[in-house]
């Protein structure tokens, strides 16, 4: 999200619970992000805009769907910081399921955000649209003053595939790839056969990917997103091939372990996203002249 905002001309502040993440903020946008886990009683620093994107566990439809009750749900922590810092506008980011299976919480969430004196609207936005080579559906909310919109896709009807943004990656075997072993594959195929899946997991290259979660490229496990090589034999993706299918640029560099690269890569919004609701949001706050140096 930072990194979108960053190429509209927005200057951020983060805050992170993962210091990995922290140092990974810190390295390639190059302002103050503070290692800090969240809470309604914490203290943040905040300008014209107020970007958040909480754990979506408490309301994914894969996980235990704990909803509202869930420790790790942050919307309170959002609210309470809306609240005390009456930014411009608010951006929160997070599973569509927020809306459509925790119905009754969204429209608490949505009231909260009235009384405030906020107009509210919201979007699932299908990164696909926007240029992202990944079916990657989310909701975004979005509180202002009056004037915002929605940004337009850009790609509705020409969606960058993996062979594109890829290129010769889908048909080389690193060094340091990682195959899988046969055991692994029967392991796989007893997953697809119990889920019904329409289709293997490799990625069809000239399609986008589907969606890209810390499970499926950190973890191998039966859902895992996997490359078919000339040869036959699966692979995993490497960091870098990740980075690309969430549109993240080569330059950009995580921090930390393996395991922890795919999962900040997992947790981001793609930042083509981003960038085009950033846009959106610099035409809001320039037409109510809301925007401060």
């Amino acid at each position: 999200m930072a990194l979108g905002f960053a190429a509209t001309g927005f200057r951020t502040i983060g805050y992170e619970m993962n210091s990995d993440a922290c140092q990974t903020y810190q390295a390639n946008i190059g302002n103050d992000c503070f290692l800090e886990t969240l809470t309604p009683d914490s203290k943040v620093s905040v300008g014209d805009v107020l970007l958040a994107g909480p754990p979506c566990q408490p309301f994914s439809v894969t996980g235990l769907k704990g909803g509202a009750s869930d420790r790790r749900n942050g919307l309170p922590t959002f609210l309470t910081a809306v609240e005390q810092t009456t930014p411009a506008l608010a951006v929160l980011e997070n599973v569509p399921a927020l809306k459509t299976e925790h119905q009754q919480y969204f429209r608490i969430l949505v009231q909260r955000l009235e009384r405030m004196g906020y107009n509210v609207d919201w979007e699932i936005i299908n990164a696909a649209d926007f240029g992202v080579p990944q079916n990657r559906r989310r909701l975004f909310v979005v509180a202002h003053h009056g004037g915002f919109v929605f940004p337009a896709p850009t790609h509705l009807d020409r969606h960058v595939t993996v062979r594109q943004a890829l290129g010769s990656m889908v048909r080389r075997l690193p060094a340091t790839a990682r195959l899988l072993s046969r055991q692994t594959m029967k392991y796989v195929r007893k997953y697809e056969i119990k889920c019904r899946c329409r289709n293997p997991r490799d990625l069809a290259c000239d399609l986008p990917a589907r969606t890209l979660t810390c499970r499926n490229i950190a973890a191998s496990t039966g859902d895992m997103i996997r490359i078919k090589v000339p040869d036959g034999r699966r692979r995993r993706l490497t960091v870098r091939e990740a980075a690309r299918l969430q549109s993240f640029p080569d330059w950009f560099r995580f921090s930390g372990s393996k395991t922890s690269q795919f999962e900040q890569i997992g947790n981001a919004v793609p930042p083509l996203v981003a960038k085009a609701i950033a846009s959106a949001v610099l035409v809001c706050l320039s037409q109510v002249g809301r925007l401060r140096a």
